[in-house]
């Protein structure tokens, strides 16, 4: 597998990846969107559409998506390490690139969203501005781009992403011991199953990010963003979305070297 094959199939299909994840977040939370309040079923199927539809464009380069399987295939010796650094710069610079058009598509209904006093405040006639002690909850639009905790406790935060990274892994891992599944297409198909599974069973704490590309390039793109009344890019909790699924894949990787 050459370096451009890695390079354009994990950027392009990293960037599907998150123009279609991140945009069932972006249909189901803003106003104006005809598939406002659809729901978690709808959240979790189209994350696994985006998985199946990415994966698929990305079958040259291995279909990675994700620094996390990386690792965990590069721990099981199925990737040379020196291919590794290209593999995440490329998964990351796709999140970036997917991100950004997840803004552009729902350009009008982040504006109507973000301006819309019952998301961001009540206006302050005296100053003829937004009062931001108003403001119910801060980055009223961050869950389009990352993942946050529905409590926040840092151990089990950690625990959770670690664990429903090591499930992907594994159920990655294993798909050489059906014979022909991983090679034969199906076996993209049975992933993108195995994340609707996470996101049904283990997403409701954390929302699941499992992939540290699609966390962190999306969250970085909020950050810079020019869009109004966003609220903060909660950074003090970025660093768990990244080194959760790493240890998960790591444990996922050595649990496959002994048992299987």
């Amino acid at each position: 597998m050459s370096s451009s094959d890695i390079f354009i199939g994990e950027t392009i299909g990293t960037a599907v990846l998150i123009l279609l994840g991140g945009g069932v977040c972006a249909a189901v939370t803003l106003k104006r969107s005809k598939a406002q309040d659809a729901g978690w079923l709808a959240i979790t199927f189209g994350w696994g559409f985006a998985v199946l539809t990415g994966a698929y464009i990305a079958a040259r380069s291995g279909a990675h998506l994700n620094p996390a399987v990386t690792l965990g295939l590069a721990i099981d010796g199925r990737v040379d390490w020196s291919d590794v650094p290209l593999y995440i710069g490329s998964q990351m610079l796709g999140a970036i690139i997917g991100a950004t058009l997840v803004w552009v598509t729902y350009y009008g209904q982040f504006r109507a969203h973000l301006t819309d006093p019952e998301i961001v405040g009540t206006p302050n006639p005296s100053e003829g501005m937004v009062d931001q002690t108003a403001t119910p909850q801060a980055g009223p639009v961050l869950g389009i781009f990352s993942t946050g905790p529905e409590v926040r406790n840092v151990v089990q935060n950690l625990a959770t992403e670690i664990i429903a990274t090591a499930v992907l892994v594994l159920a990655i891992l294993t798909q050489g011991q059906t014979k022909g599944l991983g090679v034969s297409g199906t076996g993209v198909l049975m992933t993108a199953f195995v994340v609707v599974g996470i996101g049904l069973s283990l997403g409701g704490p954390t929302g699941y990010a499992i992939n540290p590309a699609r966390d962190l390039g999306p969250r970085i793109v909020h950050a810079l963003l020019p869009l109004p009344n966003k609220g903060g890019s909660d950074w003090g909790y970025a660093w768990i979305p990244v080194a959760g699924p790493l240890v998960g894949a790591a444990l996922a990787a050595g649990l496959h070297k002994l048992a299987f």
